[in-house]
């Protein structure tokens, strides 16, 4: 798939109607313009500026001082850990500068990097901290990534419902009540603003990540050489489950300015952090421990007229790196590449591309069904 003819400078579908102040279009899902066409993402990133992040800091002082009170003997958190710099940079901070004892758990969507297993077992090593993975087996991943497409659009379910599923079953088999994840959803969704955020902890984490990560529950995915055996783990704790666990969670991103790049210079002089080339991007930190990443982006891309290019040639405009008629060229150079992974889950999964683009196009909704 490819965009149409553009000058410099210009978004790269007319029929489109675009943030005014960077890059993301209406097919975004969840975008939601203000009176003066800006999105969320964009408000949120002002917000940010205004907050006193001394008083939040201290919020989660006594948050976490709370937390290590009740935990006696046992691990103050659960971390949800997949080694890329956002929760590796959470680990350091929640370690370092608060002094907790928490257990990291990893679930491994079976698609690790060499550099991405190099960083998480590099992080856990250097932190001293004790470590739970789950891994699925290959064949139960394949299965699940090609049902995943028609399902929820991209080839990626077994991830999202695994990393929102998983550590809850290690937060309730272990009683340890308190879940920390990373980087806020105000900073990355563009569905919320920091404003819109509730930072007391005690989200309702699992309905969260039904709403905005895994969409389709674990039952539908039963069926054709897919037993609920097999899927045992990606089902949630019941809610009395959780309940009795005591349960509750927060984004570290609420409490602590999120900054992007300066981390990842952090985590690269201070703990050796490795970046190395992802698919469909243009930087080389976001989900770098992840083979298939190019795929998901790539699927977003054909799905909606927009892939990971636009999301950080988005970001930088909003942290004034660049301007936005430089950002749109700067997507339009690697959002529509084709990545060379989709070879490898075309293997797996056993769709024909032809199929693959059939499928995603078939997903499409509103005006993202005038893309070419």
């Amino acid at each position: 798939m490819k965009s149409q003819q553009r000058f410099p400078g210009d978004a790269p579908y007319p029929q489109l109607t675009y943030c005014s102040r960077c890059c993301m279009p209406e097919t975004n899902e969840g975008v939601d313009f203000d009176e003066m066409g800006i999105c969320k993402a964009c408000r949120s990133s002002e917000q940010k500026m205004r907050i006193d992040w001394t008083a939040r800091a201290e919020i989660l002082g006594r948050l976490i001082d709370d937390a290590k009170k009740k935990s006696g003997n046992n691990y103050d958190c659960v971390v949800p850990i997949s080694g890329g710099k956002d929760s590796a940079f959470q680990l350091h901070i929640l370690v370092k500068v608060y002094g907790l004892t928490p257990l990291a758990v990893t679930f491994s969507h079976n698609w690790f990097t060499e550099t991405g297993k190099y960083n998480l077992e590099n992080i856990l090593e250097k932190l001293g901290v004790d470590h739970i993975m789950y891994t699925p087996s290959r064949g139960l991943v394949n299965k699940l990534a090609r049902k995943s497409l028609p399902m929820i659009g991209d080839a990626c379910w077994h991830c999202h419902a695994g990393v929102w599923s998983f550590p809850f079953h290690v937060a309730t088999k272990f009683k340890i009540p308190l879940i920390i994840y990373g980087e806020s959803p105000a900073e990355f969704s563009g569905r919320t603003t920091y404003f819109d955020q509730d930072i007391k902890a005690d989200k309702d984490f699992v309905k969260v990540g039904m709403t905005n990560s895994i969409k389709v529950p674990a039952e539908n995915f039963v069926g054709d050489g897919v037993s609920r055996k097999d899927l045992n783990l990606f089902f949630p704790p019941t809610p009395e489950e959780l309940e009795e666990a005591g349960v509750y969670g927060m984004f570290l991103g609420d409490f602590i300015f999120w900054d992007h790049e300066r981390q990842t210079e952090f985590l690269v002089k201070e703990y050796g952090w490795k970046e190395d080339k992802v698919e469909g991007s243009y930087k080389w930190y976001k989900s770098v421990e992840c083979k298939m990443a190019g795929v998901h982006d790539y699927a977003k891309y054909v799905k909606r007229g927009f892939g990971r290019g636009t999301d950080f040639a988005s970001q930088d405009v909003r942290a004034g790196l660049i301007t936005r008629e430089e950002a749109f060229d700067l997507a339009a150079q690697v959002d529509e590449l084709r990545p060379e992974t989709l070879n490898y889950y075309l293997e797996i999964t056993g769709y024909t591309e032809d199929e693959f683009y059939e499928i995603l196009k078939s997903k499409r909704q509103n005006k993202a069904t005038s893309l070419p």
